[in-house]
């Protein structure tokens, strides 16, 4: 007599049986990168995309419904950025790994976004096998991150250096990075409040912040100064 099958659990818990696929949700601001990391996925039998979204507050939405096993989070998106939202989804889902996997410089992010809670960093450039050897070495619980920055991070540690910028706009906080990479989109006072949902005093407050830290002169150098660094973090 043929026996019964069980229905899989919604939520299979990663490392288990090849017919447990790892759940990964992916939030991007970019359909086209969402679909190609789907795709990349999706190849492997020992996972899934269970859901994607293009901002923070479809994201946590999603991730309530989809019970995933880990989250993929770019560093840009509209509204919250992705150490906000990497910030929020510990807060809610404290066991809940999260990878960034992000344009930007791993150099000037990588650090901030552990400190957000993520448990890796790897940059969109790399190659399809090492974006997929990230997502499942966080998967299995480890740290993941290039083996330059590492090094950086280790070596530090062991010396017991503190964080000591290599730029001036290392020293920015979070918020004011975010105010600065929006300023460099063209983006206006009032957009960038509305996006952040702050006040037009408080983002012209990051900005006299940002202009103080960078030892810049006027609002204007501080948007020229943006609009420089957006432009050469694109070509990079």
């Amino acid at each position: 007599m043929a026996q019964e099958k069980k229905p899989l659990t919604a939520k299979p818990s990663a490392g288990t049986t090849p017919a447990a696929a790892s759940r990964v949700f992916i939030v991007d601001d970019h359909t086209m990168f969402r679909e190609g990391l789907r795709q990349l996925i999706e190849r492997e039998s020992t996972m899934t995309v269970c859901g994607d979204a293009p901002n923070a507050t479809e994201a946590l939405a999603g991730i309530r419904t989809s019970q995933p096993d880990v989250v993929l989070v770019d560093i840009s998106l509209a509204g919250a950025s992705g150490l906000d939202l990497i910030k929020d989804i510990k807060a809610e889902f404290d066991e809940l790994p999260v990878l960034v996997v992000s344009m930007h410089d791993e150099s000037l992010y990588a650090e901030r976004a552990l400190r957000a809670g993520a448990m890796g960093y790897v940059m969109k450039h790399e190659p399809a096998k090492t974006v997929k050897a990230a997502i499942q070495k966080v998967l299995g619980g480890d740290m993941y991150l290039s083996e330059k920055m590492s090094n950086n991070v280790i070596n530090r540690l062991l010396r017991g250096q503190p964080d000591q910028p290599k730029s001036p706009i290392e020293m920015l906080s979070d918020r004011e990075l975010e105010v600065f990479r929006l300023l460099g989109q063209g983006k206006g006072v009032r957009l960038i409040g509305e996006e952040l949902g702050v006040t037009i005093p408080t983002v012209n407050s990051f900005r006299n912040r940002i202009k103080d830290k960078l030892q810049l002169k006027s609002s204007t150098e501080v948007m020229l100064h943006a609009i420089q660094w957006v432009r050469e973090e694109s070509a990079g």
